[in-house]
């Protein structure tokens, strides 16, 4: 799908580049910075020594919200967007529209292999579309266009400068980073009846947005990459819905509080 038959089919029926921008972020083109922080749940304030934040808005959505933050020289947006593929496809592809240069997408990621443990950070090398979401944008028209089991991938450039902060911040405080092969899913209940399915496909992580964010991305000439915190393992029995203990949930909070702001704030100040 090209990104310019997007706009001009928005156009077509009457609204302006400034009319998507403001639907698809509750804010102005003009407000979004050149970085931009994509997230479906978290907000900015768990994010220790991220910078200071200045909320401004949200969008007719009430999922998501917009902030922009402030570390000395560096500038950045921060958008929470909700959960699920429909809601970061529409978000993402409303930043082309803006300055936005390079964006990051940092969210929880459920784990399927034993190795990869709660707390555990992960970059995802590709991610496997299981979304609904992605056909809109895989071509022109929507007969003969299933994208189910295709794999999309970040940007190569910004991943390897996401990659080069990540290992030395997880080397230096003693936490595993793993390199993720993810499938992108449109439901947490049903999921568990697949899994054995999921990991037959070679995926070792699970999670909701990056296959359509990947794709929607590369649609609007947006580099992306992706961090993850591993907050659950359905394989040893700590899924979402049961089995986690205090100590791993704990371990979990500091090393998505702690770790991912580090490695985030390196990656936006690295000229690379």
């Amino acid at each position: 799908m090209n990104y310019k038959h997007l706009i001009d089919a928005i156009k077509k029926y009457g609204s302006t580049e400034e009319d998507i921008c403001l639907h698809g972020t509750g804010v102005r083109p003009d407000q979004i910075n050149e970085n931009v922080i994509l997230a479906p749940w978290w907000e900015p304030d768990i994010l220790q020594d991220l910078g200071d934040t200045e909320y401004l808005s949200e969008s007719p959505s009430a999922s998501i919200k917009v902030w922009n933050i402030k570390n000395n020289s560096l500038n950045i947006t921060y958008i929470k967007t909700g959960i699920g593929a429909p809601v970061l496809m529409d978000t993402l592809l409303s930043l082309g529209v803006t300055k936005c240069r390079r964006a990051i997408f940092i969210g929880s990621v459920g784990s399927l292999d034993p190795q990869i443990n709660i707390g555990d950070i992960v970059i995802p090398e590709y991610s496997i579309c299981g979304d609904g979401a992605s056909r809109y944008i895989t071509a022109d028209t929507l007969t003969h266009t299933d994208p189910f089991g295709e794999k999309q991938y970040p940007d190569p450039q910004l991943q390897n400068t996401l990659c080069k902060h990540a290992r030395h911040i997880c080397q230096t405080n003693n936490v595993p980073l793993h390199k993720g092969r993810t499938f992108s899913i449109d439901t947490i209940f049903a999921q568990f009846a697949h899994i054995e399915e999921i990991t037959a496909m070679g995926c070792n992580i699970i999670e909701m947005e990056t296959a359509a964010a990947f794709r929607a991305a590369k649609t609007a000439a947006i580099p992306l990459t992706a961090l993850f915190s591993v907050s659950d393992n359905t394989i040893t029995n700590k899924s979402l819905i049961s089995g986690r203990t205090k100590e791993e949930i704990q371990h979990r909070k500091f090393t998505r509080n702690t770790l991912i702001p580090q490695i985030l704030l390196n990656t936006f100040k690295d000229p690379s």
